[in-house]
């Protein structure tokens, strides 16, 4: 994950090359003709098994990532070998999954497993999407409120998960709550955004005594490096304002969560390693430097941060002191909230397959849940964070983060889901993001940056819906 600081734009490049295919499949139906699967992907060959010639069912999935193609087809020859039941792999072509599932979910044997991005995804292909609530996959999950539901209903099982928050540093923090006059006592005590702000804040006060430079790493509002913070961090108003009117998506976001999103925004500017009216020249690889170095005892970032900590030379953060806490912002209730959790990654199984091919299709995806052998893949080899309780620590991810993740996932809280998905476009990104440097340096303030949010969003969704 050493490039992982790229992956909030990367993703957005993919979601949009999907939702291409998506607004196709909407206009021109899902009565396609027949592509030659030549031409979209590669085609493992299906493995013929006695579980074929007594009618049981068989497993057809189409593979949404061409660098872990030889992986499904070793998968699916091991599960085929195992259990008699043919499995068959097609991995579309980078940029045509939209297209090859078009194609390959109308012919007369169609795919019975294939993937959605989410819930724009699902929107798309809910007509083919069966409802897995009774599954023991969906048993399975380590958090359920990050699978794709509707109504009562759930229709997408994410397969690996990556998370967002706050990182700190155990070993500051340890100092700070063993000096005189601190404002907790430990870190179980910081679960509400005015705590951490108290906290922050005297923590700021005493920086010097505490050997560092600012509570929080530099905010990096660089140009094309402030996706921390008009993405990732303006996820969670959106969110909010998304949950507040049960809904999944809108034209007309109202930036309603927006002096909640100010909160934090403002805490980290003003207790930071760097003064507000220089952030526009700091980078990620900057901030994350700082909290290698222990400049700096708090930075917002996710769980491939790992790699980007540890390669700094003269880094002093150990893998028992990096941690995660929520970012809090002073929504109601916010002591239940988990971290920033999501995935552009759901399994689906055909609802309009036999039921046959159905009921083959759940069991292959419970052997790769519960399987040892299955597990292995599933980690080791296609290098998934596997959201599900049958994995035992061992079969995890062993970086501090990964760790740091599953426990938020296992300790009861709600995730917060990522719905920076839906974000109009990397324009309106870019505009916020410039709006949030201008705030910073003085230059605007908070009511024009909300007044612009709601503009920009409005336009962008009416210039993508044409």
């Amino acid at each position: 994950m050493k490039k992982k600081v790229l992956s909030a734009l990367l993703s957005v490049a993919m979601v949009s090359s999907l939702l291409v295919g998506c607004g196709a499949a909407k206009e021109e139906g899902t009565a396609a003709k027949d592509a030659p699967a030549a031409e979209a992907g590669t085609e493992a060959p299906a493995a013929e098994g006695d579980a074929a010639a007594a009618g049981e069912g068989t497993v057809y999935y189409l593979n949404f990532k061409p660098e872990v193609e030889e992986v499904w087809n070793e998968v699916a020859a091991a599960y085929t070998e195992e259990t008699g039941v043919p499995v068959k792999v097609l991995t579309a072509a980078s940029g045509t999954y939209e297209e090859v599932l078009k194609s390959e979910i109308a012919k007369s044997e169609p795919v019975t497993l294939f993937q959605i991005n989410g819930p724009v995804g699902y929107q798309s292909w809910k007509d083919y999407c069966l409802d897995l609530k009774d599954t023991d996959i969906y048993n399975s999950l380590s958090d359920k409120s990050i699978a794709i539901t509707s109504g009562d209903g759930v229709y997408g099982i994410p397969y690996t998960v990556e998370s967002y928050g706050i990182i700190y540093n155990q070993a500051i923090m340890d100092k700070y709550f063993a000096m005189d006059g601190a404002k907790a006592a430990n870190m179980d005590e910081i679960n509400n955004f005015a705590k951490l702000k108290e906290v922050v804040e005297d923590m700021q006060a005493k920086k010097d005594d505490l050997g560092i430079q600012g509570v929080f790493a530099s905010t990096s509002l660089l140009p094309g490096e402030d996706w921390r913070w008009q993405t990732h961090l303006a996820n969670l108003p959106v969110y909010y304002e998304l949950k507040d009117k049960s809904i999944s998506d809108t034209d007309a976001l109202e930036f309603t969560h927006s002096e909640n999103m100010k909160n934090i925004f403002d805490l980290y500017i003003n207790n930071s390693t760097c003064a507000p009216g220089l952030l526009g020249s700091k980078a990620v690889t900057d901030s994350m430097a700082e909290f290698a170095l222990g400049q700096a005892a708090m930075v917002q970032n996710g769980n491939w941060a790992w790699g980007q900590i540890a390669e700094v030379e003269g880094n002093t953060v150990t893998e028992d002191n990096i941690k995660f806490l929520p970012i809090y912002t002073g929504e109601n209730g916010e002591e239940n909230q988990g971290l920033c959790t999501g995935t552009e990654n759901f399994w689906c199984v055909n609802s309009q397959a036999s039921e046959a091919d159905q009921k083959a299709t759940i069991d292959f995806i419970n052997w790769m849940i519960t399987s040892d052998k299955g597990k292995d893949y599933m980690v080791n080899a296609l290098g998934n964070a596997a959201p599900f309780t049958t994995f035992s620590d061992d079969e995890k991810p062993s970086d501090p983060l990964a760790q740091e993740m599953f426990r938020w996932m296992e300790n009861g809280k709600t995730s917060v889901s990522w719905n920076f998905t839906i974000f109009p476009s990397q324009d309106f990104k870019n505009d916020f993001g410039d709006a949030l440097l201008q705030y910073a340096s003085g230059n605007m303030t908070w009511d024009d940056v909300k007044d612009l949010v709601v503009t920009r969003w409005a336009e962008e969704k009416a210039a993508t819906a044409e």
